[in-house]
């Protein structure tokens, strides 16, 4: 007979029985308690009793029973997604992007902000301060509301929510933005990588549920990746995996200096901005053929490093996503091309339908694994 758990192995295994029960509730579905128990391979009595526990603690709704049921009704329980509130910011080099979602992600409110790339830290932040006010005001949540944040940024970020390293955007470098984000919004705040963040939107919400490895490319006006590996997503040991485009090898850093070139030679002058980039994509697609050539000559480049994350990967998705991924219809085949090429079995290739609203939503669900952690340690939301 195998001894009966006490102490903090009781605590453990009751935590770990939430955790399935609400893993299971997690569908479109109300369930039954006998329904909970057949799936999680719990008792009756164990189903109940976390039941009963999460239903205390605002984690599930009792559902009312169907009309013209018969004798007494079987209870049935969902999870409750309006028991708390997220936020999810996404601070780029062109806006800042705020969401306001209930738990599973059902955006409230929406606040976009435009911002000067060549803007400094100071006003950056401050950009970011009215973006996350007006979304809070326009969703009708009081800051003390948000069960948590997640922020997205590019650059590098380490454990504590500081930015360690970024090419991209002016006195970003050393940025402490879990700080800064906590004077607006008390609760948990995690910051991570945008590219990371897309990525496990895509799996989350987007067209990679069904896959457990994947590689996301960020295309815009820089490229990057996010890449999940057995249904996780990957961080590396010191958080800097995907970064291959440090490599210039790789192709990434001159990818976009083949649309710029299209662009100069035309009457267009901003060719430092997204717009001016999709005029390129809208030329190759009516048929100019400078343009044609200048959007291969942009996927060469980027299937060079795509490649070879596909070739140590072996995923079973690439999914692009970003600005540019707008456009897709003329890159997808070029780019699977490209890979038929180099790699020795080319991956499906799916288009992002989030285009840059998706690392926002990744941040969204980088706030609730904080709160979900909640469940494991055992502590109150």
């Amino acid at each position: 007979m195998s001894e009966e758990p006490v102490g903090g192995d009781l605590s453990r295994l009751r935590q770990l029985n939430a955790s399935a029960v609400l893993r299971e509730l997690r569908g479109d579905q109300p369930l039954t308690l006998t329904e909970l128990s057949k799936r999680t391979g719990l008792s009756r009595a164990s189903t109940e009793d976390v039941a009963r526990d999460l239903l205390g603690r605002g984690w599930l709704a009792e559902v009312a029973p169907a009309l013209g049921s018969v004798g007494r009704p079987a209870r049935r329980y969902r999870f409750n997604a309006g028991a708390g509130r997220l936020l999810g910011v996404d601070i780029g080099g062109h806006k800042v992007l705020a969401l306001v979602t209930d738990l599973d992600g059902e955006v409230l409110n929406q606040t976009r902000i435009a911002v000067d790339p060549e803007a400094g830290r100071r006003e950056r932040l401050a950009v970011m301060d009215r973006c996350v006010t007006k979304a809070l005001t326009g969703a009708g949540v009081e800051a003390g509301q948000i069960w948590s944040t997640g922020v997205a940024t590019t650059g590098l970020v380490d454990g504590s929510g500081k930015v360690m390293l970024s090419d991209s955007l002016p006195e970003w470098s050393g940025v402490d933005l879990a700080a800064h984000v906590r004077r607006l919004v008390p609760g948990p705040v995690r910051v991570e990588n945008d590219c990371k963040l897309a990525a496990l939107a895509e799996t989350w919400h987007g067209v990679a549920r069904y896959a457990k490895d994947v590689v996301f490319l960020l295309a815009g006006l820089r490229t990057g990746a996010g890449l999940i590996i057995d249904g996780k997503l990957h961080r590396g040991f010191a958080n800097w995996s995907g970064e291959i485009g440090a490599l210039p090898a790789a192709g990434w850093l001159r990818a976009p200096e083949h649309l710029t070139a299209w662009l100069e030679t035309t009457t267009r002058r901003d060719a430092s901005t997204s717009v001016g980039f999709e005029s390129v994509f809208i030329a190759a697609r009516a048929g100019d053929q400078g343009a044609l050539q200048a959007v291969r000559d942009y996927v060469r480049d980027l299937a060079v490093g795509t490649s070879a994350l596909v070739l140590t990967l072996d995923p079973q998705l690439v999914v692009i996503g970003g600005g540019f991924s707008r456009s897709a219809d003329v890159m997808v085949e070029p780019l699977r091309r490209e890979l038929d090429r180099w790699c020795l079995r080319t991956p499906e290739i799916r288009v992002s339908a989030f285009a840059d609203e998706g690392v926002a939503l990744g941040a969204v669900r980088l706030a609730l694994e904080e709160v979900e952690s909640t469940i494991t340690t055992g502590l109150r939301p």
